[in-house]
């Protein structure tokens, strides 16, 4: 085995994360779809032979976790032996892509002369592949209502496109264009890396990077292992509930037991719903994906991850429950990774409430508009993730109007974007006053939008916590969930969740998110940070004086 010194192992580590970001730009740059030059929805990894992860680019965090078994399934589905230079194989199978049918995951072998080098992946999410409903699927009772599925097939075969699988993807889209133009950014993306990945090769030597990367899992796990080992040991368990499941309005149970002992990470979801009948299912890898963001985020939140950061990690769901869903049962609505992202955290802080913040707003409000574009008769639908208020910390305020916080680096879709790709208006976007949880230090405030259309066409929530409140922590106060109001002011006004609606020009919609929860007692607060938040807009007057016991003139 060739012995590196720490210099060069670094140095290789570099290039590798240099190349996964160079993919990343390619994939930004030549994208046709807003959800991914803008939101960035995506994920980019690269591993190797041995199908460990190495390096990746940022993109969402969830997605990056996601590709690790995504790859493995692919691989095994169409077999190593069956894998040539210049191949690129897409799968979106949703129990083996961890993910649901329109995460359209690519993934492709890179060989160094005959010789297998190593794999790379890209996620991205395609607007349409042909599911029951245009835009998004809310009430799928089975997967074969989310879309064209692909289990692991070649696109491009030996580096020439294999047309009959392009034209079936055309055929089936209504909206041919936008995922055509998609899937040639992701393998411009992955030719990309290709290069750079032969060039780190050609310029270190194979056995150079071959040890440079055993050093850095190692160097990974290790690490990982010594932040664990000074975390608070123990078991906790959290419960939770979402809305309903699109099918009835019946909320649906989510358990969690969490335990750090041993040099593990064991997170159990044993004592949750069932798989139930609509779209909210978790594929495994979903599930497990999630859970490695929040090992990762409390052990090495500064260090790139790899294989080895997530070694100390298991994970348990029983086949045919909601965190393991099993064919056919639906998963097009994975909104249940996001609340159970915060519900994790919830068990997590009975243990260590100094190392984490209380809930960030519950959820992540996500709204669409679908319809066809006035000016180019072209369908459009465009969607965006709405911000949210962090929750409190032991030591400073969360953040206001943010991107929740199981989206890494993912971006709200400007308005610029909206406006000019769809029929909304954006009549008023504002930070929401009183909307964070009171507390010694108060959670982040969220956000009052009112949208107006002024074309026909459908307009979709995608939102799984309305009913219950987010919670908080130490004492402090927990704050309103989030609100939907559909045809505000009119004898049709209602307030909604999970729901496709049919919008004409003059209809409006308002989107009244939930900031975080606080942490500490309000009493605890000092008077001069309430007196700052009355003069700045996030906290009234009124909630000074009763909640935080601060008046103006004290």
């Amino acid at each position: 085995m060739t012995e590196l010194d720490g210099a060069r192992v670094e140095v290789v580590r570099s290039y590798l994360l240099s190349a996964a970001e160079e993919m990343r730009a390619t994939l930004i740059r030549t994208s046709f779809n807003p959800v991914i030059y803008e939101v960035h929805d995506f994920g980019l990894s690269l591993y190797d032979a041995r199908m460990r992860p190495v390096a990746e680019a940022t993109g969402l965090t969830s997605f990056l976790g996601a590709n690790d078994y995504s790859l493995r399934k692919g691989v095994e589905y169409v077999g190593v032996e069956n894998l040539h230079p210049g191949d690129v194989v897409l799968l979106n199978y949703p129990y083996w892509n961890a993910a649901h049918a329109s995460d359209a995951t690519l993934f492709a072998p890179v060989f160094d002369g005959e010789t297998l080098i190593g794999f790379l992946c890209i996620r991205a999410h395609w607007m349409d592949l042909g599911a029951k409903d245009p835009g998004y699927v809310l009430d799928s009772t089975d997967m074969h209502q989310e879309g064209l599925i692909f289990p692991g097939t070649k696109v491009v075969s030996r580096g020439e496109p294999v047309h009959d699988v392009h034209e079936l993807l055309r055929f089936n889209s209504r909206m041919p264009d936008a995922i055509l133009g998609d899937l040639h950014a992701q393998i411009s993306a992955i030719r990309t890396g290709e290069r750079r990945l032969l060039e780190i090769y050609a310029k270190f030597g194979r056995e150079t990077v071959l040890a440079a990367i055993d050093q850095i899992i190692a160097d990974g796990e290790a690490r990982t292992r010594s932040a664990l080992a000074a975390l608070p040991q123990g078991t906790w368990s959290a419960e939770d509930y979402l809305d309903d499941d699109g099918i009835t309005d019946e909320p649906v149970k989510m358990r969690v037991t969490v335990t750090i002992a041993d040099g593990t990470f064991r997170v159990d979801f044993a004592g949750s719903s069932p798989a139930v009948r609509g779209p909210i299912n978790m594929p495994f890898g979903a599930t497990e994906a999630i859970c490695k963001v929040i090992l990762k985020s409390l052990t090495s939140p500064h260090e790139p991850s790899n294989a080895g950061t997530v070694a100390p990690l298991e994970v348990r769901a029983e086949p045919g429950t909601l965190f393991h869903a099993v064919y056919p049962q639906p998963t097009f609505t994975l909104w249940t990774g996001i609340v159970a992202f915060e519900l994790i955290l919830k068990a997590l802080a009975q243990g260590m409430p100094e190392l984490l913040p209380a809930s960030s707003g519950g959820d992540v409000p996500g709204f669409m508009m679908v319809g066809v574009h006035p000016d180019t008769g072209a369908m459009f639908a465009v969607s965006n993730n709405e911000l949210v208020g962090w929750g409190g910390t032991a030591d400073h305020d969360g953040m206001d109007a943010a991107t929740h916080v199981s989206g890494s680096t993912g971006r709200g879709t400007p308005i610029e974007v909206m406006e000019a790709r769809t029929g909304m208006f954006m009549e008023r976007v504002e930070i929401r006053t009183d909307s964070g949880g009171a507390g010694k230090f108060r959670g982040g405030s969220g956000l009052r939008r009112d949208i107006k259309f002024v074309t026909p066409g459908e307009f979709l929530m995608v939102i799984k916590k309305t009913k219950t409140q987010p919670w908080a922590l130490g004492g402090g106060l927990r704050p309103d969930p989030n609100q939907v109001v559909a045809f505000p002011g009119t004898d049709r006004e209602q307030r909604i969740s999970t729901k496709r609606l049919t919008v004409t020009p003059g209809d409006r919609v308002t989107l009244l998110t939930a900031g975080g929860g606080g942490h500490g007692l309000p009493a605890d607060r000092d008077p001069a940070l309430v007196k700052r938040d009355v003069a700045e807009g996030y906290v009234s007057a009124e909630a000074a004086r009763d909640v935080y016991g601060v008046t103006l003139d004290d």
